[in-house]
């Protein structure tokens, strides 16, 4: 896990971002103003994005919490390119496989698979950015196959994106009791992995330029209750 972040100590002014690896932090602080965010590159997964978000919260106050990097895309809602912020983040295969199909564990009566970002901010960065708005699916195996995009699209009617990180984060922040949101830039389609295909940097190239043209004190004030 690493952090950056200015010499600013008043991080309750700083949105805090947590992404998976340094070339998504690079990216990010190029973008970013100086003094608006705190960037952690938290590793892969959820339970590192969850563990290292709990642990920034826990020793620092944030207002607002935005899990970013980059993503597979469903097409064509979201293709290579685009800019998604989530209107959902979704915990896709936290559950069970059984005879009638896959369950997930609020189905299953265990727990809760979503978390609705304040839709008021979802708006707000999205209108920012020029993003298409969708559920964000978190998975913690990507998907390498058609059948399995196309059996993640049915089960998430509207799903733009698919990464491997947001519903950590989320989770995390709802312990916190602070709010979050999500936002990713696509590298490639959700489907078959053909590596030749996938345009990581022109994915890292978006997410710098979206957080460019964050709504920082705007979006800061959205979380504080507006």
């Amino acid at each position: 896990m690493t952090e950056a972040h200015p010499d600013d100590e008043r991080p309750e002014h700083r949105l805090l971002v947590v992404v998976a690896v340094p070339a998504e932090a690079e990216a990010v602080l190029r973008g970013a103003p100086d003094g608006r965010v705190t960037v952690l590159a938290a590793g892969v997964g959820p339970a590192a994005a969850a563990a290292a978000t709990a642990t920034a919260l826990a020793a620092r106050r944030h207002p607002l919490v935005l899990s970013a990097g980059i993503a597979g895309g469903f097409a064509p809602h979201a293709p290579i390119g685009a800019v998604v912020v989530a209107d959902a983040i979704v915990a896709a295969d936290l559950g069970a496989q059984t005879p009638d199909g896959f369950q997930d564990v609020a189905e299953l009566g265990f727990g809760s698979v979503r978390h609705t970002p304040p839709p008021a901010a979802v708006a707000l960065l999205a209108a920012a950015t020029g993003a298409v708005t969708g559920p964000v699916l978190t998975v913690s195996t990507v998907t390498g196959s058609a059948a399995r995009a196309t059996e993640l699209a049915a089960r998430h009617p509207g799903a733009a994106a698919e990464a491997m990180e947001g519903f950590g984060v989320a989770e995390a922040a709802a312990r916190h009791g602070v709010p979050a949101l999500e936002l990713r830039t696509v590298s490639n389609a959700v489907g078959p992995r053909d590596r030749s295909a996938w345009r990581i940097g022109e994915a890292l190239g978006a997410l710098e330029r979206a957080f460019a043209t964050l709504p920082y004190e705007r979006l800061l004030k959205e979380a504080a209750g507006g």
